[in-house]
């Protein structure tokens, strides 16, 4: 064990669209889809101690005490985020993936990239609370899940772009609500998107396909419909958040709607260390 403390920033993720495909094995098990990674992310600070802040406040996250399980250490984790929590941002993912590379950092685990990524994907799927962010987090940009599962398993793509993001979140859709229940139509309805998107990968028919595949699901609820439909009259594109009650609009389409969103653009990579000062 060391005395050192490491930081690690990892991107929040909306998924535009996904299908869910378990399995036996936690690593192969995942969702393919294709989303928007954000500037906007999450820090995760770990150092020696014992003890689970997420903004200052005692928090359980099951994903991160796998992850620290699995790496076989006790450590002080605080996570830090501007991100709405259970909006569909993929902060769990973001929390479980920072804490692995940082960890492996601080106490000297000696893992490789692909081992830490599988580590927190696992984490994930077990704990019920996502199946693709953390592979999507990893890679940045704007990444397609052609095939789920941790690396090894899964096989991802991109879009070859890079625009400015608005969200404006009304709050929390349980994931594991969702995917608890039956997912034989939300996984007919991802596949349709995906293959809308891998035969055209661009923005523009990513958020199509995205608001195909919500209005196809039955997930879109009225204030995000508003939203939407508010946005598309602006001359603008935007959908939902899978999953989370929060709209999200390319370019300046809310603000051109009449909203007050935040703003970020996509991230150009995935994880990363921070180097301390």
């Amino acid at each position: 064990m060391t005395d050192e403390r490491s930081t690690a920033f990892v991107p929040g993720h909306i998924t535009a669209f996904f299908s869910a495909h378990p399995a036996d094995e936690p690593a192969a098990a995942g969702s393919c889809g294709a989303g928007l990674t954000l500037t906007d992310g999450v820090e995760v600070t770990v150092s020696e101690g014992d003890g689970l802040t997420v903004d200052g406040d005692d928090v359980d996250v099951e994903p991160v005490e796998r992850v620290l399980d699995a790496l076989d250490v006790d450590a002080d984790v605080a996570v830090e985020t501007e991100l709405p929590i259970g909006a569909g941002f993929g902060v769990s993912g973001a929390a479980a993936l920072g804490t692995a590379l940082a960890a492996n950092q601080a106490f000297d685990c000696g893992r490789s990239e692909n081992d830490l990524i599988r580590t927190a994907h696992v984490a994930e799927v077990e704990a019920g609370t996502g199946l693709g962010d953390v592979v999507a987090q990893a890679r940045g940009g704007i990444p397609i899940r052609f095939e789920p599962g941790a690396p090894g398993y899964g096989r991802l793509d991109g879009v070859p772009a890079t625009t400015r993001v608005e969200y404006v979140s009304f709050g929390e859709l349980s994931t594991v609500d969702v995917l608890e229940g039956d997912t034989s139509d939300l996984t007919a309805a991802g596949e349709r998107a995906l293959t809308t998107l891998e035969r055209n990968p661009r923005l523009s028919t990513l958020v199509a396909a995205a608001q195909e595949f919500t209005r196809d699901v039955g997930l879109l609820v009225p204030e995000v419909a508003e939203a939407i439909d508010a946005v598309e009259d602006a001359g603008g594109e935007a959908s939902m958040a899978m999953l989370g009650r929060t709209v999200f609009a390319l370019g300046t389409g809310l603000s051109d709607a009449g909203y007050d969103p935040d703003v970020c653009r996509t991230h150009p990579a995935g994880m990363r260390l921070i180097e301390e000062e």
